[in-house]
Parts: C-alpha cells; sequence; structure tokens
C-alpha cells in the first residue's frame, strides 16, 4: 500500500489510474513488474524494478538478476539510477533529459561527458511497448476494476502467466 493508503490508485483527469512498470524480455515476456499511482513519477520506481528481476537458471545455480542492458525511456534517466547501473556492470542505454544536457552545459567543464546513448541498442525498447500491449489485451488488466493492490498483481500475474505459455522458452 502507497503513503497515501490508495493501494496503487492514482488520480488524473480521466479518473482513477494505475501504472505498471514491468522489465520484458525480448520476446515481449514479462520478466519483474510493479504498480503505483497514476500520478507517481516513473523514475523511483527504476531500482527497485531492477532489483526484483530473478532469471531462473536452467540447471542449478543462482538465478540472474544482472542484465547486459538496461534500455529505459528519458522518464528513468538521473544520476542515481545510472550510477546504480555502472555499480552492477549493466549498460545503460537511457537518453537524456534535455534539461539534463543543458545543465550540464551550463556548468562547463565541470558539468562532466556526456553519457554515452546507443541509438541502435534503443530500438529494441519497443518490447517493453509491446508487452504491455499483451498485458492491456487482457481486460481485467485495463479495466482494473479490482479494489486491492494486491489482487490487481494477481490479475497481472495471471495475465503474465498466459502471455508466457503462449510463447514458451524454446
Amino acid at each position: 500500500m502507497t503513503k497515501s493508503g490508495r493501494e496503487a490508485l492514482g488520480r488524473s483527469r480521466g479518473g482513477l489510474t494505475t501504472k505498471i512498470h514491468l522489465v520484458a524480455d525480448r520476446r515481449c515476456r514479462p520478466i519483474a513488474r510493479l504498480t503505483s499511482p497514476g500520478q507517481h513519477a516513473d523514475c523511483p520506481k527504476f531500482l527497485a524494478l531492477m532489483e526484483s528481476i530473478r532469471i531462473r537458471r536452467r540447471g542449478v545455480g543462482r538465478p540472474r538478476k544482472r542484465p547486459a542492458r538496461a534500455l529505459a525511456d528519458k522518464a528513468h534517466s538521473s544520476r542515481a539510477n545510472r550510477r546504480y547501473l555502472r555499480r552492477r556492470g549493466i549498460k545503460a542505454v537511457i537518453p537524456v533529459k534535455k534539461d539534463q544536457a543543458a545543465h550540464r552545459v551550463n556548468h562547463g567543464s565541470k558539468g562532466g561527458r556526456p553519457p554515452v546513448f546507443d541509438r541502435d541498442a534503443y530500438k529494441e525498447r519497443n518490447t517493453v511497448e509491446r508487452c504491455v500491449n499483451k498485458l492491456r489485451q487482457h481486460r481485467a488488466v485495463a479495466t482494473r476494476y479490482d479494489q486491492r493492490e494486491r489482487i490487481y498483481q494477481g490479475t497481472i500475474d495471471v495475465a503474465s502467466i498466459r502471455i508466457w505459455l503462449r510463447h514458451p522458452v524454446t
């Protein structure tokens, strides 16, 4: 439950809203997911989402927790997120916001070097959008009639399982 006690229900012009933050693989299958109220920012959920990644190995051993790259949109561009990815050895493919670039230019030589951005790798970020679209095909996920966040998370989990069953691992 969030601080406001609203069970990840947020207010916006369109009524009550909920954001689904997720990590998807290259085949548009959800790996990790979180929910938050609609008016909350995306950036603070990035670290929690990255920590929730667990990919089981086929044999024995601990699950994988680090992807090779993190592809995210401008909403996730922050110094803390980039520091976290750098510390864990994950390549960040996140475009820089215009205001962040302007602040760097205003600081001159003390502003530092701009982060490296791979445009070709960023084109693969559409897998997350396609995964969200697959989840939204399930009416219960798209409409969110569930009152409790745990129940809604379960609805998202069931939809995710159905997506995984349609596209199993080969």
